[in-house]
């Protein structure tokens, strides 16, 4: 789990979390005294099963969730889950993404959000938005989302594909990893999953910057697929492409 600044809601997530019986990373993207202090706090606490990761400079989500794969691949695990900090997602939900994973331990697990009334209108458009542009790059709606924090990983191609192209480590990081993994052959298998968006909530989304990194991502995504449609439209008409 990727986090920063986020204490206020890590003490109840921890508490969700030990009732999975799973092993955790906790990772610190470099928060601020008060949240570093509750991470190492939080797995004092828990140290038979939640571990620390501290980044000492602020690096973005995506270099958090990078070393926490990297750490459990380390540690000799095949799969990781991976679900943000924030408290809009529901931790009870983790057994339907491992169950999913038992089903198809090749594939990404891919949390498609289902908003209640709490989210607001211009990230609901956004969001939507940013999944249709995903299905342009990949000529698929394999994708059902393509910003989702709650996710299940096979951690081998995930680390492979970081190894070979690097992958965007801000909030451009869920929509580019996906659509990578998926060019790279690693199948999807969405699973509905419900989101909130607590009125306490921390979000680190910067309205101007973080779109700017999306516009940037989804142009480099554009050219990407436009190198590879002579190759993949034959295999596509003969019904191999993913």
């Amino acid at each position: 789990m990727p986090v920063y600044d986020h204490h206020e809601a890590l003490s109840r997530l921890v508490h969700a979390l030990r009732l999975t019986g799973l092993k955790c990373w906790l990772v610190d993207d470099g928060s601020h005294a008060p949240c570093a202090q509750a991470v190492i706090s939080l797995c004092a606490e828990n140290q038979e099963w939640l571990q620390r990761l501290r980044l000492e400079r602020n690096q973005g989500k995506g270099a958090a969730v990078f070393a926490g794969l990297r750490a459990a691949h380390a540690a000799g695990f095949t799969h990781a889950v991976q679900i943000d900090a924030d408290l809009q997602h529901d931790p009870s939900r983790i057994g339907e993404f491992v169950a999913a994973a038992e089903r198809n331990p090749g594939a990404v697990i891919n949390g498609v959000p289902q908003y209640d009334a709490s989210v607001p209108a211009v990230r609901l458009h956004g969001r939507r938005i940013t999944t249709v542009l995903v299905w342009v790059h990949t000529l698929s709606r394999k994708i059902a989302d393509a910003m989702c924090g709650f996710r299940l990983y096979p951690i081998a191609p995930a680390v492979a594909l970081d190894d070979r192209v690097r992958i965007g480590r801000r909030m451009e990081f869920d929509a580019e990893i996906i659509v990578r993994l998926f060019w790279a052959g690693v199948p999807v298998v969405n699973v509905k999953t419900p989101v909130t968006y607590p009125a306490d909530g921390v979000s680190h989304f910067r309205m101007l910057r973080d779109n700017l990194r999306m516009a940037w991502l989804h142009l480099r995504l554009l050219a990407g697929m436009l190198l590879r449609l002579p190759g993949l439209l034959p295999r596509r008409l003969a019904g191999k492409a993913p």
